[in-house]
């Protein structure tokens, strides 16, 4: 049996207990505001109520951090768990149904199981350290899934969360990270939202997708199952060390494809 087999199991019973939070106020719950300016509901707090409940009674040992009620803000050794109990609240919150439930768990600070799960799609993604990336639409069995075959930039269908504000206004110091200068160099281009664009890296249905700012909750269960379906993920200065624990996130399906894609991130001559 693999090691993680019983951790994934678990994991993927989290993410239905959030979508039976989630779905019964799908289009009907009001929208409050966080201090950050970003939207949060009563069905992103009582599934990551749920979920942590869960997580206390089975494996009360292991430490939890989560999008709405915190946790540990720096790495940890410890068992941690990672939630973000709907990413793409902005999507929810107008009724559209690409947000998604992210789980994952980290071991000695690597992240080594994620779940992807789309309640209102009815599918999941999901990932155990060598086990690799699997694909599950509701009521059918499960397929393993694989990052497309590694293309040039010219050839790559690439997407992004939003753009950067240091690509219109650079700031004086810190990163300065252009994502227009991708759109003329990809074979297509698309602005697609939170985790859906990682997930569509790990089916191989896109070769890379980049987000600028991210937190620990966005980043954990995206991972495993880039990396499990043969994927690269780094931050958007080009390091995986600590990869959680960094602000930004680039995946993709192939290294040559990711330097390029970095390189032109930074404005570098390629």
């Amino acid at each position: 049996m693999h090691p993680h087999n019983e951790i994934l199991e678990f994991a993927l019973a989290l993410a239905e207990a959030a979508e039976a939070a989630i779905m019964p106020v799908f289009r009907k719950c009001t929208v409050s505001w966080k201090p950050d300016g970003s939207e949060v509901t009563e069905a992103d707090r009582r599934a990551e109520e749920v979920m942590r409940e869960m997580i206390q009674k089975r494996l009360a040992g292991h430490m939890v951090l989560g999008e709405e009620f915190g946790g540990p803000q720096k790495p940890t050794r410890e068992p941690l768990w990672v939630l973000d109990p709907i990413d793409g609240t902005a999507s929810f919150a107008l009724g559209l149904p690409i947000f998604g439930s992210l789980i994952g768990y980290l071991e000695q600070g690597e992240p080594r199981i994620g779940v992807i799960h789309f309640p209102a799609m009815g599918e999941t993604i999901y990932a155990a350290a060598g086990a690799g990336c699997w694909a599950r639409i509701r009521g059918e069995k499960p397929k393993r899934v694989h990052a497309a075959k590694t293309a040039s930039l010219r050839e790559a269908y690439v997407s992004a969360c939003s753009v950067n504000p240091s690509d219109i206004h650079p700031p004086d110091s810190g990163p300065c990270y252009r994502l227009s200068a991708l759109i003329p160099r990809a074979r297509r281009f698309r602005f697609v939202s939170d985790c859906v664009q990682h997930a569509l890296v790990a089916q191989g249905r896109i070769h890379a997708a980049v987000d600028c700012i991210m937190n620990p909750w966005d980043i954990a269960a995206l991972v495993p199952c880039v990396e499990e379906a043969g994927g690269v993920v780094t931050d958007l200065e080009g390091v995986r060390e600590q990869i959680v624990w960094r602000s930004s996130l680039l995946s993709s399906a192939g290294r040559e494809l990711h330097s390029e894609i970095l390189h032109v991130l930074r404005g570098e001559t390629i």
